[in-house]
């Protein structure tokens, strides 16, 4: 008899568990297979040159950044004119742009008319890298070492705190590795 009433009482443990670790979880954070797993290998145009190629391997030995973003995207907006202030603060780590799902033409105008924090900008008309990268929205950023492993992916838009707190902290360790 007194079992009847421990199987509600210990379903009822279980699901309060999994609510109380959801209280310190970052709804923001998406998980990512890849994180220290080689970044998939891609070759794409350039945006200011299309017959221009640029490569994972052009990177081999460097440590830098993929930001996946969209002229379309109102979170890459809220995070561009961070990402220039990085560079023009004196940014060294490579940041390559990765036009995710839209024109080439339209993100030529949008980084021409409002900075370009970029090194270099590739992008592809279909979408075989995205989903290689396991891109689910943008604006996306991943954390590349210098052996081509991703070391760490943000899935909102960067700004200050977040760069301060925790991916400048892993740039400067990763580049003294």
């Amino acid at each position: 008899m007194k079992a009847k009433f421990l199987i509600p009482f210990a379903i009822f443990l279980v699901l309060a568990g999994f609510l109380f670790k959801g209280l310190y979880m970052d709804p923001r954070q998406l998980p990512s297979v890849l994180i220290n797993k080689p970044m998939p290998e891609w070759s794409l145009p350039t945006l200011f040159d299309p017959n221009k190629q640029m490569s994972t391997k052009d990177m081999l030995g460097k440590v830098w950044m993929l930001n996946v973003w969209s002229t379309w995207c109102g979170p890459c907006k809220q995070e561009h004119p961070y990402m220039v202030g990085l560079k023009r603060q004196g940014l060294k780590t490579p940041i390559i742009g990765f036009v995710y799902k839209d024109q080439p033409g339209a993100a030529l105008n949008m980084l021409r008319q409002s900075g370009n924090p970029y090194d270099n900008v590739v992008y592809e008309l279909k979408n075989s890298v995205g989903l290689d990268l396991g891109v689910t929205g943008v604006p996306e950023t991943f954390v590349i070492d210098k052996k081509g492993v991703i070391r760490a992916k943000v899935s909102y838009p960067l700004e200050a705190t977040l760069w301060k707190e925790q991916i400048k902290p892993l740039l400067d360790k990763l580049e003294a590795e």
